[in-house]
């Protein structure tokens, strides 16, 4: 099975490239971390999916290392990817979104697979329960999808607001999932949808999607599919973007798609802003410290 990993988004609000950013005495990166983890949870191989600009640095610095342990492909997210008969709007500078960057990939996906963000860490459990769920599945299996989620409360900083998608269950299985701007306002969580609609709120255990989602290989068809139909009624809008939990909520709106919420013991931390890093170093510090992981990784 393989890993997909999103890493070609810019970090504005971390203020600068933060895929790139050394999280460890050892010069390690939250990427190293999460294929490292991936890879003793049982998975082969990894597509980094990231800015053409980017590759010679990429590749010299985590490539080089995690090549050690599992094969590696590169997948580069660019404006000018798109179907046949679409251009880039003039001025667009904005990715096309996370459906798009798999999107990007889908050469290099031939297998049921994961996606996670290039800036997250998920925990050794988070990849182990992904793997089991995928392998638990027959053998062809199309459209039995799932996500590992995480309660609201545990993915937030205190340093602004947090894009995730707010999931809504039914018996284990996704019932609606509204991707969201996230934030403490007057100690409460409140949501607000980026597609325009009202803010609400929700309690601390509200499970929420860190995209870490696990695919059959049918999602690339649907993707291919899709796109098209997106770009005629968005391309023109500036900042618009293709998003993959918008993407498995209309299928599994529209009966084609199953998602099952997976649960983790894991614990979710990250980089959105630049003052979230020295909790990251604190964290990865005492995991090294308990013997989660051992000290340079490779």
């Amino acid at each position: 099975m393989k890993l997909v990993i999103l890493a070609a988004g810019m970090g504005s609000r971390f203020g600068g490239l933060k895929q790139m950013e050394k999280m460890d005495e050892a010069g390690n990166f939250l990427l190293d971390y999460s294929v490292y983890d991936a890879k003793r949870a049982g998975f082969t191989s990894v597509v980094f999916v990231i800015k053409k600009a980017f590759y010679e640095e990429f590749k010299n610095s985590i490539g080089k290392r995690v090549e050690k342990i599992i094969k590696v492909d590169y997948a580069f997210q660019e404006l000018d990817d798109l179907p046949e008969g679409f251009k880039v709007p003039e001025g667009r500078e904005k990715p096309w979104g996370t459906a798009h960057a798999i999107y990007a990939a889908r050469d290099f996906i031939d297998e049921d697979f994961i996606i996670i963000n290039g800036d997250d860490f998920y925990g050794k459990d988070t990849y182990k329960v992904a793997y089991e769920f995928l392998a638990s599945l027959p053998k062809g299996s199309v459209g039995k999808y799932a996500n590992v989620a995480f309660k609201v409360s545990n993915t937030m900083t205190e340093n602004g607001a947090v894009k995730r998608g707010v999931a809504f269950e039914k018996n284990g299985y996704l019932d609606k999932l509204v991707e969201s701007s996230i934030e403490r306002v007057n100690g409460k969580i409140v949501c607000t949808p980026l597609d325009g609609s009202p803010s609400f709120e929700v309690g601390e255990d509200q499970p929420v999607s860190m995209n870490l989602f696990a695919f059959n290989v049918d999602i690339i068809d649907k993707l291919r599919e899709g796109f098209p139909i997106w770009l005629k009624e968005n391309i023109n809008v500036p900042k618009s973007e293709y998003l993959i939990p918008t993407v498995v909520d209309e299928l599994v709106r529209d009966g084609k798609a199953s998602l099952k919420l997976l649960s983790t013991s894991s614990k979710w931390f990250g980089v959105t802003y630049k003052e979230d890093k020295p909790g990251v170093v604190a964290n990865l510090k005492a995991l090294v410290e308990a013997g989660e992981y051992k000290e340079g990784l490779y």
